[in-house]
């Protein structure tokens, strides 16, 4: 079952303006107290954050009650008879792809792209089991539901490492792999990342800001420079945190961090067979886990782009392309480098 979902009403005075900063994002007057003073509630399915595209709704079965998958299916003015299927990472949506989504259609590709369930405007069920496995077999259920048996699969962060999930267990559905600056490249509980349980992982969500948010991203992601235009990004994410359902946003991201950490794919890489592409921006400093490692054990959590040579090795048909200069969301960071480079790898030819 599918619905769509209508875009956000403009608003005015204080809110108008905090749109405008944040990229033209429209939203509507919010319900409930915020938390983060200055952030405006989108709401916990970001019901209040514009997206570039319409977006519809896929309706699924979590532990026995109705959810909703969101997405959005952008179709090329010139067809070239392929698609492509953009996963989002960890703190990013869907919509974050908006300018990929530009660049991909005008090559005449189709685009699918969907928010997991446990992010963005898809729904946030407390009762769900977070698995990489129902994640891919949730995005197989939206490809086919679309008509799509076929498609590139690009996973970005958190997304690439979905996105090698989805190929190990779909290889017939994938015509070409583009994993950028994708988690899951090693097993960090080997590198000596601790479990956390859930309560802990949840009362740490709780904090969430946008200044915790911008903060690490700066850091992690853009190798310490800011741009006004990431802005926009980090205030949808924030304003997921505020308002009534806040709690439930926060669990949901406690429950995908665990994933992470107890659903390695880094032991199974020799089973990946589709054509592979790892875009990585050389300066990305993310390391999965590297805050809850112990402080000695810290230096030896490796990077992405230190790791990525090693896990292109175990794949059966993989290459690296690197982006001098690029942080962990090249995408975002520098569209204009990033989409000739993602639109070549979805034209190179099997080995």
């Amino acid at each position: 079952m599918r619905r769509r979902v209508r875009g956000a009403d403009p608003v005015f005075g204080a809110l108008a303006l905090m749109g405008a900063l944040a990229g033209a994002v429209l939203v509507a007057p919010a319900t409930g107290m915020a938390t983060d003073p200055g952030v405006p509630d989108f709401g916990p399915m970001l019901e209040r954050f514009t997206y570039p595209h319409p977006v519809d709704m896929l309706t699924v079965d979590i532990v026995g009650q109705p959810a909703s998958m969101a997405f959005m299916d952008i179709a090329p003015p010139r067809p070239n008879g392929r698609a492509v299927v953009l996963l989002h990472g960890k703190n990013f949506c869907g919509a974050t792809w908006e300018t990929t989504i530009a660049s991909l259609t005008a090559a005449g590709y189709r685009v699918l792209v969907p928010d997991q369930i446990g992010f963005c405007k898809s729904s946030k069920p407390r009762a769900a089991q977070y698995s990489f496995e129902m994640m891919a077999a949730l995005t197989r259920r939206l490809m086919e539901s679309r008509g799509i048996m076929k498609a590139s699969i690009v996973g970005h962060s958190l997304g690439g490492m979905l996105a090698m999930r989805f190929a190990i267990m779909y290889p017939e559905m994938v015509d070409r792999l583009v994993l950028v600056n994708p988690l899951g490249l090693k097993d960090r509980s080997e590198e000596g990342l601790p479990y956390l349980d859930l309560d802990t992982l949840w009362a740490s969500e709780k904090k969430t800001s946008y200044a915790t948010i911008k903060a690490y991203e700066q850091d992690n992601y853009y190798h310490g420079t800011w741009k006004p235009a990431y802005d926009r990004w980090v205030w949808m994410m924030a304003g997921m945190y505020q308002g009534a359902n806040r709690d439930a946003v926060a669990l949901a991201q406690a429950k995908t961090s665990e994933m992470v950490k107890t659903q390695p794919v880094a032991h199974e890489l020799y089973r990946i067979t589709p054509p592979t592409t790892l875009i990585v921006g050389t300066l990305d400093r993310t390391a999965f886990g590297r805050a809850q490692t112990p402080a000695n054990l810290r230096r030896f959590l490796e990077a992405i782009p230190l790791v990525a040579p090693a896990a292109a090795r175990q794949m059966k048909d993989a290459t690296i392309t690197r982006l001098e200069g690029l942080g962990h969301a090249p995408q975002v960071e520098d569209p204009a480098r990033f989409d000739p480079v993602l639109l070549a790898a979805l034209d190179r030819p099997r080995r």
